[in-house]
C-alpha cells in the first residue's frame, strides 16, 4: 500500500512511450483528446465515446458529452500536480461509427412519446416503440462490449465516455470477463437500481440493477454520493446481503459537518472494494454547480476536490483500476459555454491519471 508521503514518487516515474516532436506546453492545434498525438494502438488508455441518450427522462444532451469533453480538453495543461504525466502512457479516443449515432437518433425519437406517457401500459403503439428502443439499446450494448473486449485483450486500460449512464454496460461485461470478481465504485446522485424505468429495460436509471442482475463476475457495488433513490431501490440495497454498499450523501454530509474528515469517511467505503476495481462516474454525483447542464442535477454532491481525494485513496489502497467510465456530461444547450465539458475533461484526466498509477508502467 502506498502512503500519502510515498505516493508522489510514483507519479513521475519513467513512462514507456518516448515523445519525439510533441511539445506538451505548445498550443494545441489538433482535434484529438487533450491534443495528444497517439493512435489507439500506441496508447495504454483507449476510450470509447458513446453518444447515446435514448432513455433520458429529464434534460437531454448527454449524447453530446464525448464531443464536449474532447473540445474542452484542448485547453487543459496536461502536467498534473497529483498524477504527473499520464499523457506519456498514451491516451486515445476512438471514433464513433455513424451507424451508432443514427441508432441513437432513432431510439430517442421512438422513446419520446413513451417517456411523455410515463409508461407504455396497454397501448400497443407505445409498447412497440419501447420494444424497439430496447432492441436498439441492446445493439449499442453489443457494440460497446465487442469494442471494449478487443482493446482489453490488447492489454489496454479501456474507458467509456457517455452518453447517458446506460452506456457502460458492455464495458462492465468485458471487464468482468477479464477480471472475475471485479468491484464497481459508483459515484452518482442516483442509485440507478430500478428494474427498468418508463418501459425501458436498458434505462439510464437501471444501469446498476442490470449490472448486478446480469453480470455474475461483479462481486460488489460500492456507491458514493447517492441522494435520490426510490422505495424499491432502497429495499434492493438492503436485500443484497452486502453485495451493494451505499454511502448516502446526506449521511456523509452530516458527519463531515460534525467535524469528521473526508478521508476518514471515504476510506471505509474503499476498504469494501476487491482488488480489481471499475470506477463508474456519473457527473451528477458532483455538486451541480460543476455540472449545471447534466440531465438530472440534484442539490448536494461531491466537490471536485472530494472526488479527486477519493480517486487518490483508491490508488493509494493498492487496488488496481481495470476500467472506468464518465457519463452524463452535457453541454449547455442555451449558450455557448464549455463549463460542463471543461469540468468533465478535467475529471476524466484525473480518473485516467490515478488509474494509471495503479498499473505497472
Amino acid at each position: 500500500m502506498c502512503s500519502p508521503d510515498s505516493a508522489p514518487a510514483r507519479y513521475d516515474q519513467p513512462m514507456k512511450k518516448p515523445f519525439l516532436d510533441f511539445d506538451p506546453d505548445a498550443a494545441i492545434t489538433t482535434d484529438t483528446l487533450f491534443g495528444l498525438p497517439f493512435t489507439p494502438e500506441e496508447s495504454e488508455v483507449v476510450l470509447i465515446p458513446v453518444p447515446w441518450d435514448a432513455t433520458v427522462s429529464y434534460g437531454v444532451g448527454a449524447s453530446k458529452g464525448p464531443e464536449a469533453i474532447r473540445k474542452a480538453s484542448r485547453q487543459l495543461d496536461i502536467l498534473d500536480r497529483e498524477t504527473g504525466k499520464p499523457y506519456e502512457r498514451g491516451i486515445s479516443m476512438l471514433t464513433v461509427p455513424e451507424q451508432l449515432e443514427a441508432k441513437n437518433h432513432e431510439a430517442r425519437v421512438r422513446a419520446e412519446p413513451v417517456i411523455e406517457a410515463g409508461d407504455p401500459g396497454e397501448d400497443s403503439e407505445l409498447r412497440a416503440a419501447a420494444d424497439r428502443v430496447n432492441a436498439l439499446c441492446e445493439d449499442m450494448n453489443a457494440w460497446v462490449y465487442a469494442t471494449a473486449k478487443e482493446w482489453i485483450e490488447r492489454e489496454k486500460l479501456v474507458g467509456v465516455i457517455g452518453g447517458d449512464h446506460s452506456v457502460p454496460f458492455g464495458l462492465f461485461q468485458a471487464v468482468a470477463e477479464a477480471h472475475d470478481g471485479v468491484g464497481i465504485l459508483h459515484l452518482d446522485a442516483h442509485a440507478d437500481l430500478r428494474e427498468g424505468y418508463e418501459g425501458f429495460t436498458w434505462s439510464h436509471a437501471s444501469i446498476m440493477y442490470n449490472a448486478m442482475e446480469r453480470i455474475s463476475g461483479i462481486s460488489r457495488l460500492v456507491q458514493i454520493g447517492i441522494r435520490d433513490f426510490g422505495h424499491r431501490e432502497d429495499a434492493y440495497i438492503r436485500e443484497s446481503k452486502g453485495r451493494i454498499q451505499t454511502f448516502f450523501d446526506p449521511d456523509l454530509r452530516a458527519r463531515l459537518l460534525s467535524g469528521e474528515s473526508w478521508r476518514s469517511l471515504i476510506t471505509p467505503a474503499i476498504d469494501l472494494l476487491p482488488a480489481k476495481v471499475h470506477v463508474s462516474f456519473d457527473i451528477d454525483g458532483l455538486d451541480p454547480t460543476l455540472c449545471p447542464s447534466t440531465g438530472t442535477p440534484v442539490p448536494g454532491g461531491l466537490s471536485f476536490a472530494e472526488a479527486v481525494m477519493m480517486l487518490r485513496l483508491v490508488a493509494e489502497s493498492g487496488r488496481e483500476v481495470v476500467g472506468l467510465d464518465l457519463c452524463e456530461v452535457a453541454p449547455d444547450p442555451g449558450r455557448d459555454s464549455e463549463w460542463d465539458g471543461n469540468v468533465g475533461a478535467r475529471l476524466l484526466y484525473k480518473m485516467i491519471g490515478f488509474a494509471l498509477m495503479t498499473r505497472r508502467a
